[in-house]
């Protein structure tokens, strides 16, 4: 047998000590662990899409149909002037590349990074990954921001980056929008970036982009994410970013020149031709996701939190294993969700359920009614 110490010897240590990244086996299962879009295209626009990506030169590096793809999203954002977009090979690489632009080689002082926690496991990692130092502020009990926590951390760290999911994942809420406000000045005012991550916005009832067209100069050191994933795309992984044009100048340097594949871009402008579908479709979730909300306040021994997103956490009272047995029991009954019940002290006995289709919805509620009697 090979030693493989020796071959393993230039690998980081702090790499070598992470667990990768788990996708749980789905085949079979209503699969709501994932925050994807639940609906498929008609047959109809299955066979448009298909003529489309056989016609594609695959042989052909990227070229002019990713610009078309830029112009197509700025104009379904209605992209303010004076504003940039770029592209991601989903919202993670853009979180990469942020970190890359902000990790000085040789730097005695590194370069840090805030985020509120829980919140999106890859801004720690992209952070750690690239040599940024790390720090989490834990939300309050009811997951709202803690400003006076926050406050103190920019203070003190000076972060080149600060993250504000909006809605956060996985609490799926909103943040006061004062507060937000007041984090902006305050890391605007040393020359740091706030980065508002908008992954779930076809779900959210408020945008961060409307308060960049009201007030552009409050929002300069802002850049903006979105993905096409919750959009109804995630198996293209498909981000993008808006900013200030020369802050997307300097981050597009580090992108990849071929980042987004032909058949990608052509997915998505594919997509951004029958937007109406897919708003009809985020418009069902909506008011799925409504329903199950009452439906799961009216379950004794589970407590529910309001949701824009189209996710939703669900901590069971209780026994404190009392979520992972859930769990179990809904994957017995063939319903796959996300158990957050140890990714941070705050979501102890919760888990994370995604929106699903109204006949998947009714799986897991005929399923959660099993597991707690």
């Amino acid at each position: 047998m090979t030693d493989m110490t020796n071959a393993l010897r230039f690998i980081r240590p702090d790499v070598q000590a992470m667990h990768a990244y788990a996708v749980q086996h789905s085949v079979g299962m209503v699969k709501l662990d994932a925050m994807e879009n639940p609906f498929t295209l008609s047959p109809e626009l299955q066979a448009q899409l298909g003529a489309r990506l056989g016609a594609v030169e695959v042989n052909r590096y990227p070229g002019a149909r990713i610009d078309d793809l830029k112009t197509a999203l700025a104009q379904y954002v209605d992209l303010p002037a004076g504003l940039g977009l770029m592209l991601g090979n989903g919202s993670d690489e853009l979180i990469s590349l942020l970190s890359q632009a902000c990790a000085v080689p040789g730097a005695q002082d590194r370069a840090k990074v805030v985020a509120p926690e829980p919140g999106f496991v890859m801004y720690g990692m992209s952070a750690q990954l690239q040599g940024l130092q790390y720090i989490g502020v834990p939300l309050k009990a009811d997951f709202e921001l803690d400003e006076a926590a926050m406050s103190a951390a920019i203070a003190q760290h000076e972060p080149a980056i600060v993250y504000i999911a909006y809605p956060n994942n996985p609490t799926a809420n909103l943040w006061d929008a004062d507060t937000i406000r007041d984090l902006i000045k305050q890391v605007s005012a040393y020359g740091g970036l706030v980065v508002m991550d908008e992954a779930y916005q076809p779900f959210s009832s408020k945008s961060w982009l409307d308060e960049i067209r009201q007030h552009p100069a409050a929002n300069a050191n802002v850049l903006l994410m979105r993905t096409l994933s919750k959009f109804g795309l995630a198996g293209i992984r498909l981000g993008y970013m808006i900013a200030p044009q020369a802050l997307i100048n300097e981050i597009d340097k580090l992108r990849p020149p071929y980042n987004v594949s032909v058949l990608n871009a052509e997915c998505a402008l594919f997509a951004l031709e029958h937007t109406d579908v897919f708003a009809q479709q985020a418009a069902v979730i909506r008011t799925e996701r409504d329903a199950l909300f009452k439906a799961l306040q009216q379950m004794a021994g589970v407590t529910p939190y309001a949701s824009e997103a189209n996710m939703m956490v669900l901590r069971f009272n209780g026994e404190a294993d009392a979520a992972n047995r859930a769990f179990e029991v809904l994957k017995a009954h063939k319903v796959l969700v996300k158990n957050v019940s140890k990714m941070h002290p705050l979501l102890a006995n919760c888990l994370r359920l995604t929106i699903g289709t109204p006949e998947e919805n009714k799986q897991l509620l005929a399923a959660l009614q099993t597991a707690l009697s």
